[in-house]
Formats: C-alpha cells, structure tokens, sequence
C-alpha cells in the first residue's frame, strides 16, 4: 500500500511561497488595471481619486463603439463558420482515409504553427492579388474591410477549432457508431444521434476558442482592415499610439471580463463533458434505424 508524502518544514514553506510568487506575478497586473481604471487622473499610472467617468467616456464614445460592434460581427460570423469547416475537418482527419491525408493535415498546423505577423503578411498579399482578379477579371469591386477581416479570422480559427475536435474524436470510441449502422441507421443518423452529441462538448470548446482569439486579434487585423472596418484591439492600440488615458484601462477591463466570461463558459462546459463521459444510450436507440 503506498501514500503520497507530504513536504514539511522549509520545504512547505518554499513550495508555499512559490506558489503565491508565481500567483502575484500572474495577477498583480491585472489587479493593477481593474484598480487604475476607476481612478480620476488623466495619468494611466497615477491615482487621482475613484471615479466611473472612464466607463461613461466608453458608453459615450461613439468610434469605441462601432469599433466594438465590428469586433463582434466579426467574432460570431468567423465563428461559426470556422466551426463548422473545423469540425468538418476534423472528422475527415479521424473518421475517413483520403489521398493526401498526410499533407492536409500536416497544412492544417501551419496557422499554428507560424508566427503572427507571417501570417497577417500573407493575408495582406493574398487578399490584394485576390481584390485585383475580382476588379480586372469579374468587375467586382471589393475593398479590404469587414469581409477580409473575416476570413482572415475563419483562416486561423479553423486549425484551432479542428485540433479540439479531433481531440475529443480520438478519445472516442467508434463502437456506438458500428453498432448504429448494424441497426440500420443511415450515416448521416449515426452522425446526428450517436457522434454528435459525443463530439459537442469538444465543438463548443472550439468555438469558445474561435471567439477569443478573433475578438482579441491584433496583427492579422490590422494588415487586412479597411476603412471603416476596424475591431476594438485594433481602435485600443490606436489610442495608446496618440496618447495613453484610463480610458485603455477602462477598455482593457471591458475585454478581460468578456475573455474571463468565455472561460468560465468552458470550464463549465468541461465540467459537463467529464460528468458525461459515462455514456448512456439514449431513449429510442433501437429506433434509429427507423
């Protein structure tokens, strides 16, 4: 019979400091910025008094607003569809064998893979000799804007959406779907009934993904924006470029509540998928076929 020893003495005392080091050096700054935006000075770094004036200044100004309406079409339509062509991708990768299945998914890591600014350079040109052929060839005028950002964000949000599927279809075991179709459920019911509901947590865990990375994307953005297509991370870095006010601070809160809402929503959700993963058959199993 074995136990686990505990460290006692100097040794507790250590790992115990570490651990409120390592928690400090996460968490003071943030701290630092929920605290700084509510003060009254026009210096981000100086405390002047407790005032909301900056949350007002963000509920008032007009330009922070379209640009965060942007940010969030932006986010759901990206979304969504990355969803979608992810999850797609993913159950080729794992359920089907296919020529050039190696290469496929070897080109699936690359928006992971490859730095940021790579990425928004790469973008930037094709989007420039795509708008060209359109003009030159079809007559369809199409300016960099709300369009490009999309895809832009569809383009990277894919590979992530796919690797958090997959992970969930490999853990999976194909013997429900086997045991469908041995009831005569058609592809697309053992689908519907039996890997869907399987693969969801792992499709909403995705999707959360997605959502984050488009609503807080920078570099991409910025080199496949247009006029009057600009997302919030973009307007905020603007403004510390003309001068820095709480005003970034009160924004910057803004953004991290949103971000800490979507994790929250997948710790929940992961929560649910471990309390889940005994799976039980579903009423009227026998009838799939049917």
């Amino acid at each position: 019979m074995t136990s686990t020893a505990r460290p006692r003495g100097k040794a507790r005392v250590a790992l115990a400091a570490n651990a409120w080091l390592v928690y400090a050096f996460f968490y003071a700054p943030i701290a630092l910025l929920v605290v700084f935006s509510f003060s009254a000075d026009r210096n981000v770094g100086r405390w002047g008094g407790f005032t909301t004036s900056w949350y007002g200044e963000f509920a008032d100004n007009q330009p922070l607003q379209d640009a965060l309406w942007v940010s969030v079409r932006v986010a759901v339509v990206s979304t969504v569809i990355s969803v979608a062509l992810g999850t797609l991708a993913a159950l080729s990768l794992e359920r089907f064998r296919f020529r050039g299945q190696r290469i496929f998914d070897a080109l699936l890591y690359l928006p992971i893979i490859i730095p940021d600014v790579t990425m928004a350079v790469m973008m930037l040109l094709f989007f420039s000799q795509f708008i060209d052929i359109l003009d030159s060839v079809l007559g369809i005028s199409l300016a960099k804007g709300f369009t490009t950002i999309t895809l832009s964000h569809i383009a990277f949000n894919i590979s992530f959406v796919s690797i958090v599927v997959r992970a969930r279809l490999s853990g999976m075991s194909e013997g429900l779907e086997e045991a469908a179709r041995d009831l005569y459920a058609s592809r697309w019911k053992a689908f519907r009934f039996i890997t869907l509901p399987q693969i969801m947590p792992g499709i909403a865990g995705g999707a959360l993904l997605a959502l984050t990375l488009s609503l807080d994307d920078v570099v991409v953005t910025q080199f496949t924006a247009g006029p009057g297509a600009t997302t919030l991370p973009v307007y905020v870095f603007g403004l510390i470029r003309r001068g820095v006010t709480p005003l970034i601070n009160a924004v910057s809160v803004i953004m991290l509540a949103a971000s800490v809402l979507l994790v929250l929503l997948s710790v929940l959700i992961e929560r649910l998928r471990s309390s889940g993963d005994e799976v039980v058959p579903a009423p009227g199993t026998s009838q799939i076929g049917s």
